[in-house]
């Protein structure tokens, strides 16, 4: 009989770690096909679902940095998939929007690579996978709270003494 003891934190880790890193994997190659780097069809992908967004919001999104947001939307709008104008109310504020180009290039992109994701995690139930992303997104939320406790525990000396 094989009985699985407890895995400590350090195994759990190494096992999402290898079952993301194919899955990354996947998600890349059904991506590339399209022509986008992932960052660039996250942002897409965002603005199709969501609409118009202000910048900032979508690098908090999609996870990328300022700096990343930026160029992302800049070789958006030099391929001519996104457009940026100014908030109707705040002119110091910048929307990104998909344009009918963006429209027409992420429709079938977007549905390839749920195809390929479906058919990936066809191998967990619609209740494994639904208990999937529940326990991920648990997981997901503790992470981004302690390691934000943490960052700023750490910068607390620094900020003080900048004082």
């Amino acid at each position: 009989m094989n009985i699985m003891k407890t895995p400590n934190g350090a195994d759990t880790w190494l096992v999402i770690r290898k079952a993301f890193y194919w899955l990354q994997r996947e998600g890349l190659d059904s991506v590339s096909a399209t022509g986008l780097n992932l960052g660039d069809f996250a942002v897409m992908k965002l603005l199709q679902f969501s609409g118009p967004l202000p910048i900032n919001v979508i690098g908090t999104k999609v996870l990328l940095t300022s700096g990343s947001i930026s160029s992302s939307i800049d070789r958006l709008e030099e391929r001519g998939l996104v457009k940026r104008h100014r908030h109707a109310t705040d002119g110091r504020m910048f929307l990104a929007a998909l344009t009918e180009r963006g429209h027409d290039q992420i429709q079938p992109a977007a549905r390839e690579h749920a195809k390929r994701m479906t058919n990936l995690l066809s191998v967990l139930t619609s209740a494994e996978q639904r208990e999937l992303v529940r326990l991920m997104k648990k997981l997901g939320k503790h992470a981004m709270a302690a390691s934000t406790s943490e960052a700023s525990s750490k910068s607390a000396p620094y900020s003080r003494a900048g004082r």
